[in-house]
């Protein structure tokens, strides 16, 4: 039996535009406003997935979420034709008519939590959405992102899906983005690390003073118990308060995993030596690499301007493992430098690839948050909505789908545009059509 781990990267939607909704997130702030590019950032992530799966990858494609999200306008008040609901939310409530305009779904890290079936109780791959509660705009994702998940994994004998956790900041659970799954082989059992930064019941623990801390540890309990794993293969593990406070406002912002390598900075994590002493014991005699990079080395400010850890790590066909960096981290001099050094230390990360993905970069994410991780055997893949899969024929199809409904150019007044609504509308109805998804959206139902 073959394994395989699966990148189902986010499609950015046809309303791609900077809000600067994402209080912790620097790069988001940093851009609020600026004019948008939505079709050179729906190719740019696209020319990215296709030359993973020419490298050899198995790459997935997740659908993006309708935008502007006049549901959840309607939700808070606002009424009549849908022209009208725009026009009124924009002139009288622009802040809460900008969350509901949010490009943020392109960044799947986001998404859920994946469970491999090598690591479930019952044998089978698990997902659960994640509620995103510490942010409105992000909050009003999960319910699409389940029905997309659903449709693109949807044979029951081999995957189990769960609702998002409460709708409750108890409960804060920002997916992928703070949880990272370590393995000898992507087809053997794992130890999957729950990052969390702060408990909910408990105000005497550590927590940021400055930025949220969004997930909470509370989430990451629910979600072993939901996935059915068991505790000696869970690793829990806080989030240092002070990097959350100087913009790491998600564990892979300053951390990140692959098979037998952990990558981090050394102020990534509360407790640092009794946690990489957990995951030794609990990982096994199998090798493993414990990567730390030092602040003399990077600092925390330089990690979060390049997104050095918001990289992927991919393991090649040859076996060698690569990581997938922004053109920012070979344009940063510490940081390509210490890139430089890394590929020759004797770890399995033997190369540096960069892609230009300026559009997700200006917007607060990086290659790493454009993805989310699914292990899976030959079977599982056997039994996924296979349209959703990158190859030479799709991306081609998804390439002229873009050519065909997406703006050049969008500034945050396009956003109320009632045209634009009926365009985005007519894309998102022709793409659920090219990657056989059904009725996922609202205005579909």
């Amino acid at each position: 039996m073959q394994h395989f781990e699966v990148n189902f990267d986010g499609l950015v939607g046809p309303t791609h535009n900077y809000a600067g909704l994402s209080y912790g997130n620097v790069a988001s702030l940093n851009n609020a406003n600026a004019s948008s590019n939505p079709k050179q950032a729906a190719k740019q992530g696209l020319q990215k997935m296709k030359a993973l799966a020419d490298l050899g990858m198995v790459q997935g494609v997740l659908a993006p979420q309708e935008r502007p999200d006049v549901y959840a306008l309607r939700r808070l008040g606002f009424t009549g034709s849908d022209a009208r609901v725009l026009k009124d939310a924009f002139e009288q409530a622009p802040h809460i008519f900008l969350a509901c305009c949010s490009a943020s779904s392109m960044w799947t890290a986001n998404a859920a939590t994946v469970s491999p079936s090598a690591d479930t109780q019952d044998g089978r791959v698990h997902f659960t959405p994640a509620n995103l509660t510490n942010k409105y705009h992000r909050s009003l994702e999960p319910t699409v992102t389940g029905n997309i998940l659903k449709a693109i994994f949807a044979n029951e004998k081999y995957f189990a899906h769960h609702l998002h956790l409460p709708d409750n900041e108890h409960f804060g659970d920002e997916g992928a983005a703070n949880h990272t799954r370590l393995c000898s082989e992507y087809g053997h059992a794992g130890l999957e690390l729950f990052v969390y930064g702060r408990h909910a019941f408990d105000s005497s623990k550590p927590a940021p003073k400055k930025f949220p801390a969004r997930h909470t540890f509370e989430a990451c309990q629910a979600v072993t118990r939901l996935h059915g794993l068991s505790e000696e293969s869970v690793v829990y593990i806080q989030q240092n308060p002070d990097v959350i406070d100087q913009g790491v406002f998600h564990n892979d912002v300053i951390a990140v995993g692959n098979q037998n390598v952990l990558f981090f900075h050394e102020q990534a994590f509360t407790n640092t030596q009794q946690t990489l002493d957990e995951i030794k014991r609990k990982f096994g005699d199998s090798p493993l690499h414990l990567i730390q990079v030092n602040t003399a080395d990077v600092s925390v400010a330089d990690a979060v301007k390049t997104y050095l850890f918001n990289t992927q790590i991919i393991t090649l066909p040859s076996g060698d493992m690569a990581i997938v960096a922004p053109t920012e981290c070979q344009e940063n001099d510490a940081v390509a430098s210490y890139l430089n050094r890394l590929v020759s230390q004797g770890t399995p990360i033997k190369e540096v690839k960069y892609f230009d993905v300026k559009q997700s970069m200006q917007n607060g994410g990086g290659p790493a948050c454009l993805r989310l991780r699914v292990a899976m055997n030959d079977q599982e893949l056997d039994a996924v909505n296979q349209s959703a899969l990158i190859n030479d024929a799709q991306f081609e199809r998804l390439n002229r789908w873009v050519d065909k409904h997406y703006r050049d150019t969008l500034s945050v007044q396009d956003l109320c545009d009632p045209q634009l609504l009926i365009e985005s509308r007519t894309a998102l109805d022709e793409l659920t059509q090219i990657m056989k998804l059904g009725s996922v959206y609202p205005f579909q139902q």
